[in-house]
């Protein structure tokens, strides 16, 4: 049994891989033509810098997550190529592109997947002028938004399916939006509801990182999405719960080198996450004013930190949230093995798999 169920685990990941390979090689296809088909000033210098960041941005990493569920839903369907996937999924990327870059703007975070963040590549390129840096970075991020609208209405398909493909990533955008303004305001209360939490998950991660890539891929190869709605969305919060727990939890306990990202970045931004949450909730009333003593804090140092993590490891939370988020992990499971009567049996194991291995990967 465990060999048939690593064979499998391996075949997903190979399969993931090699969608990583072919959609670099698309991405870096796109970038060459947007600079020779764009209607930009001639003069212009900053619109092809604003060209070269993005695309350094879009290529530098990330796990591809979106690329691989849309690919997978259209194969719920059919195994067969099907039109359109590829558009799909270059729309699905570079309006991630979008989110990373206002991400980062307003988290005033340095870098991003091991590298320079595209508003602190501004910044050091206009020291002296930090509002220009800021527009710029603010304009970058808008045009990727509208490129990854652009290809969809661009892409040699029926108008019906156009209109329902943009339809999809609109939502998906808009819901992203209000998500990352719900996630500001998470962070006023001393003490979110877990409940608040679920919702920002909700909003900000799963439904543009999991629900509407499986809506485009299951709209490009032919499928009534809408009758499918309730489950979809469903899978789709248990996803995103899991994940965003998995985030949390490696931004305070994770290796920085894997992460890319700071372990005090959180802390510093005084961040109401899972991971704080549930350290808040089980210390005691001295151990609370101390992380409340720490966070928000921008000269909160490594040794700060440390003192945060052992209040965690005191009252077991890091064990807490490994638990909890392999719990969402298995309700998504659940979730997509109920799909099996109705899709294709390849790819709905590889959505009843990926939830607990995308856990298990990184802890």
């Amino acid at each position: 049994m465990t060999n048939s169920v690593d064979a499998v685990t391996r075949q997903m990941q190979e399969r993931i891989e090699n969608y990583q390979r072919r959609f670099g090689v698309l991405f870096q296809d796109y970038f060459k033509r947007l600079r020779q088909e764009f209607d930009a000033p001639k003069l212009s210098r900053f619109t092809p810098r604003s060209f070269d960041l993005l695309e350094d941005l879009s290529l530098r990493g990330g796990k591809r997550q979106r690329v691989a569920f849309m690919y997978e839903a259209a194969r719920l369907v059919t195994s067969e190529p099907v039109p359109g996937i590829d558009e799909a999924a270059l729309s699905i990327e570079l309006l991630q592109t979008h989110l990373l870059v206002h991400d980062d703007i307003i988290d005033d975070a340095p870098t991003r997947r091991g590298g320079t963040s595209t508003y602190y590549s501004y910044k050091e390129e206009f020291p002296e002028q930090p509002q220009t840096a800021l527009g710029l970075a603010l304009l970058a991020g808008d045009l990727a938004a509208f490129l990854s609208l652009r290809v969809l209405l661009e892409a040699d398909l029926p108008l019906s399916l156009r209109q329902a493909l943009v339809e999809t990533q609109v939502t998906a955008g808009a819901a992203t939006f209000v998500g990352q303004m719900y996630d500001l305001e998470r962070d006023l209360p001393a003490l979110p509801t877990e409940e608040m939490l679920h919702e920002v998950s909700d909003y900000k991660a799963s439904r543009s990182s999991a629900l509407a890539p499986i809506q485009l891929g299951l709209l490009a190869a032919g499928e009534d999405v809408k009758q499918f709605d309730a489950t979809l969305r469903r899978y789709a919060l248990m996803f995103g719960i899991s994940g965003q727990m998995c985030d949390d939890y490696l931004s305070l306990f994770g290796d920085e080198k894997v992460t890319g990202k700071p372990a005090t970045a959180d802390v510093r931004d005084g961040r109401r996450t899972y991971a704080i949450r549930a350290i808040l909730a089980a210390a005691d009333a001295s151990e609370r004013e101390r992380v409340e003593s720490i966070l928000g804090r921008q000269d909160a140092s490594a040794d700060d930190i440390d003192t945060i993590r052992e209040i965690a490891r005191r009252h077991g939370v890091d064990q807490q949230l490994r638990s909890q988020m392999h719990r969402y992990a298995e309700e998504a499971c659940v979730e997509a093995a109920s799909w099996r009567p109705r899709w294709r049996d390849e790819a709905v194991t590889f959505f009843e798999r990926i939830p607990v291995w995308g856990v298990e990967r990184t802890l």
